[in-house]
């Protein structure tokens, strides 16, 4: 019988896991849209990560398991768990998060209706490390212009610090395989989403149906300056001097250089990236609840 390859397929990335692992897998499990693979990179991780995941792979077939020899750095096993992904779509998913049931069901549906979407990703609200609700969680992203110097601005100038929304939404993989993923670098996620909205536009499902946990070992707390941020991102970055503003806006220019655009279009889009860089103040976020 000849194997076919899931619509979906949903990358793990992880290291020392254990805390909320197990519920991030069961709430991937439960997803009522149930074609789709799930790919687990495990970091070299020290507790019990290799021992959880290697227990729910003996029971769902639909889980692929891997454990890296040392630590690549998150950039690197971010970018592993897509390289072995096979699926028409892709989502990265985080050990600490929540999806509800409904999460691939009605993200896929829209992405399937309308090839212009390159990302689709729902409402979502804050938990903290008891599960507990903490806020709503917002951006007011609206990136649906047919224009891409006009995807790239409105992206550029909302795009916050509590970002998990749109980075672990669901994403067409023929949109994903022409980027140049994650890059080794703090703040990378961000590049990323900014080559899709120069690619497609994003949706964003009017439910809430993501679960974003906010704790002390999330990325962004554990690593509070640039510096530790570069290193996370990839330990290699240990002891260089990275410039992670100037790194990450350089990255700009070279994704809007290497995008099929025709020139007006590219000076537009440079236009936006300056006027991100030294006039506009951004950041229009909104965490309901714990403002």
């Amino acid at each position: 019988m000849e194997l076919t390859e899931p619509l979906i397929s949903i990358g793990l990335p992880v290291y020392n896991g254990e805390n909320f692992l197990k519920e991030a897998l069961d709430s991937i499990l439960a997803q009522t849209f149930t074609d789709f693979e799930l790919i687990i990179s495990d970091n070299a991780s020290t507790d019990k990560t290799e021992e959880i995941c290697r227990e729910y792979a003996a029971k769902d077939k639909r889980i692929r398991y891997y454990r890296n020899e040392y630590n690549l750095g998150a950039a690197n096993n971010y970018n592993r768990v897509f390289k072995l992904s096979s699926g028409k779509y892709f989502k990265w998913a985080a050990h600490d998060d929540v999806c509800a049931p409904d999460y691939l069901k009605k993200c896929v549906t829209v992405l399937e209706q309308d090839p212009s979407i390159v990302l689709c990703y729902p409402k979502a609200n804050l938990i903290d490390k008891e599960g507990r609700d903490i806020g709503v969680y917002t951006e007011n992203l609206n990136i649906n212009s047919f224009k891409p110097h006009e995807r790239l601005y409105q992206l550029l100038e909302t795009y916050g610090w509590y970002h998990g929304t749109q980075a672990f939404g669901l994403m067409r993989t023929s949109a994903l395989q022409k980027t140049l993923l994650i890059g080794n670098y703090a703040h990378a996620d961000r590049v990323l989403l900014a080559e899709l909205a120069i690619l497609g536009k994003f949706f964003e499902v009017p439910e809430c149906l993501f679960y974003r946990r906010i704790h002390p070992q999330i990325s962004q707390m554990a690593n509070p300056t640039d510096e530790s941020f570069s290193v996370w991102f990839d330990p290699k970055n240990k002891e260089k001097i990275t410039l992670p503003k100037w790194r990450r806006y350089f990255e700009y220019y070279k994704i809007v250089q290497r995008a099929q655009l025709n020139w007006f279009e590219k000076i537009l889009c440079y236009v936006q990236i300056l006027k991100r860089l030294f006039i506009s103040p951004g950041l229009n976020v909104r965490i309901k609840g714990i403002e």
